[in-house]
């Protein structure tokens, strides 16, 4: 079977752990439930991934080279 995660046109998913995390909500000043959202089920996701944990997600960019965005995992 083939791992979608590892293809090329995914970007990088990676956990952050709590540090990250309130370092995040604190530079956007937000609360972790206004990040937009990625299924637990979805392919890219990390394994490890739990409902709760914060995903950082690097994405290639034409204007800005890379282009970082956060999701919170949800059910």
């Amino acid at each position: 079977m083939v791992d979608v995660s590892q293809h090329e046109l995914v970007p990088d998913h990676t956990l952050l752990d709590d540090e990250e995390v309130e370092e995040v909500l604190a530079e956007y000043n937000v609360k972790k439930t206004n990040l937009p959202k990625i299924k637990r089920t979805d392919p890219a996701a990390p394994d490890a991934a739990e409902v709760g944990d914060v995903v950082k997600i690097v994405r290639n960019s034409r204007t800005t080279d890379q282009a970082v965005v956060f999701r919170l995992v949800v059910s």
